[in-house]
């Protein structure tokens, strides 16, 4: 699975381990990407998100229609 926020978009950055002799090394900068279970009330049913911890703070700020709205409108499947 692709560690990417369904909400946000937000993906891995990518950059250098730099040694103390300066080598260079490639690595990753995951996003904190955790499996979350909402109730969706207007479906009458339990919706799984992967989200980033942000995320997870804007579903609580704006609700979880409106989070679901901006997926699907992004093109993402719920």
């Amino acid at each position: 699975m692709s560690r990417r926020c369904q909400l946000t978009g937000r993906e891995p950055g990518f950059g250098k381990n730099v040694s103390h002799s300066h080598r260079r090394t490639s690595r990753r900068f995951d996003p904190n990407i955790q499996t979350k279970r909402y109730w969706l009330a207007a479906e009458g049913r339990h919706v799984r998100l992967r989200l980033s911890t942000d995320a997870i703070r804007t579903v609580d700020r704006i609700g979880i229609d409106a989070a679901v709205a901006r997926i699907r409108a992004r093109g993402g499947k719920v």
